[in-house]
């Protein structure tokens, strides 16, 4: 052990396996190489150790990160996680100068640099693939602008709008998720190496040039900040069970929609199931499989709040637990933004059965009500007049477009002819002008706002794949 100074015995092998974390956090490698060969250019800089012995480190460390990636390296337990396994591997490559790399920096801070970075570089994928999902779905609401349907509260039929409308909800909840991460991206940009275990340095270390290295607008403030709190990653499990939280509820949708109650939507065969005993099953197994995974995506983050809310500053062992739950997080959300859009790419909407459905169960008698309002009547009056009227109709098995003027006019004398053009379906949703609202221009207008927004971050976050 590289610590095992202090100490006149070996660890017990059952305290070795139960205290390494190299099987999980092996995969911050990058992180870690990438985080050592800055502070060892900021160490040579700074005079602290020869500008030589710096080089040699740095090169040193591009040849491990070539040959963990070529699979070369095989990593040990002895050596507990990442951080050591790769500081050993430099030092049997290097010697004495491969142990000076390690000065003026402790576990602690080494460890919440990688992890911050591992974080932020997750979050900027899985932004990119909430842009790309957005971008599908404005495209397909575009062709859907007429699309008469359904909207629904409670899942009773309330009201008519448009598939395009519907579907623009879900960008509105996308671009959301964008914003939120990247208002978290902003406090995660703080470079917390240099903290030491918990107290700084006694070294004149620059701190800032890590910083640049490594792309860091800023350093930390507070050394026992820097290795105590997770804070950036509650943060990112946060916002990664709201973005499932989203999924999820699109993915009722699509089940709901794909189920012969509804019929709006039939999926395409490759990405639905079939039944081990039912030949004529078509099962939405994907858009269950993201609802069922966003719970553990909740469940991480729940784990890691347990974790962190007890603990005193700064930092306590109980914090290795922290990078499971997130890794499990960020794996889960990348899958589901994997599968997901293009099942709802190769959709088929029915657009018959959407708008039959919209014609029944009296969706215009808002509309209806509106009429004698803006002819005049208060909207509570109208309101009961509509309602006894929808009343008549289901005694009499009718819709409202069917009942005669005459009739309408015992009512009120307000009922003229142009109270059927007011109910129709496609005026209902064509009157809905009003900003953010289903009516086919006000939906246009939206489009252009959500495609102006994805084009700039697309452009923003290009390289991230």
């Amino acid at each position: 052990m590289i610590w095992s100074g202090r100490f006149s015995k070996p660890v017990d092998d059952i305290v070795n396996d139960f205290n390494s974390s190299i099987t999980f956090d092996k995969r911050l490698f990058r992180e870690d190489i990438r985080g050592s060969m800055a502070h060892a250019a900021m160490l040579g800089a700074k005079s602290i150790i020869p500008q030589a012995e710096a080089d040699k480190i740095i090169d040193g460390l591009a040849g491990i990160l070539e040959d963990i990636e070529s699979g070369a390296i095989e990593f040990t337990k002895s050596a507990e996680d990442i951080h050591m396994n790769i500081e050993m591997l430099l030092t049997e490559r290097l010697g004495e100068t491969g142990k000076r790399l390690h000065t003026a920096r402790s576990r602690n801070d080494q460890v919440a640099l990688d992890f911050r970075m591992y974080t932020i570089n997750s979050l900027r994928l899985v932004i990119r693939q909430l842009i790309d999902f957005t971008c599908l779905l404005s495209r397909l609401a575009e062709k859907h602008t007429e699309t008469v349907m359904p909207g629904y509260t409670h899942l009773q039929r309330a009201q008519p709008i448009t598939l395009a409308h519907h579907l623009m909800a879900w960008c509105e909840m996308l671009s959301r998720d964008v914003t939120r991460f990247e208002d978290a991206l902003e406090r995660m940009d703080e470079m917390p190496l240099g903290a030491g275990a918990l107290a700084g340095t006694t070294y004149p270390i620059d701190r800032e040039i890590i910083a640049r290295e490594l792309g860091f607008s800023r350093v930390t403030n507070n050394s026992l900040d820097s290795v105590a709190d997770r804070d950036f990653a509650l943060e990112a499990l946060a916002g990664l069970s709201i973005m499932m939280t989203h999924l999820s509820r699109m993915s009722e949708e699509v089940i709901l929609w794909c189920s012969m109650e509804f019929g709006f939507a039939a999926l395409d065969d490759a990405f639905s199931t079939g039944s081990s005993i039912m030949p004529q099953k078509k099962n939405p197994d994907v858009a269950e499989l993201v609802r069922g995974k966003t719970g553990r995506v909740y469940g991480s983050l729940m784990a890691l709040l347990t974790v962190m809310k007890g603990l005193p500053l700064a930092y306590n062992k109980d914090m290795q637990e922290d990078k499971e739950a997130v890794f499990d997080a960020f794996d889960t959300a990348v899958l589901c933004l994997k599968a997901f859009p293009p099942m709802i790419e190769t959709l088929v909407f029915n657009c018959d059965a959407m708008e039959k459905a919209a014609s029944r169960g009296f969706l215009n008698a808002t509309d209806a009500a509106d009429y004698l309002v803006k002819k005049g009547m208060a909207f509570r009056e109208a309101y009961t007049i509509i309602g006894t009227l929808v009343a008549h109709c289901i005694n009499s098995g009718k819709t409202l477009e069917l009942l005669e003027l005459p009739l309408l006019k015992t009512y009120t004398e307000l009922f003229d002819e142009d109270f059927y053009r007011s109910i129709e379906l496609k005026a209902c949703v064509a009157n809905r002008k009003s900003a953010g609202g289903p009516a086919p221009q006000s939906v246009l207008t939206h489009i252009r706002k959500i495609n102006d927004f994805t084009d700039k971050r697309a452009r923003y976050y290009e390289g991230v794949y």
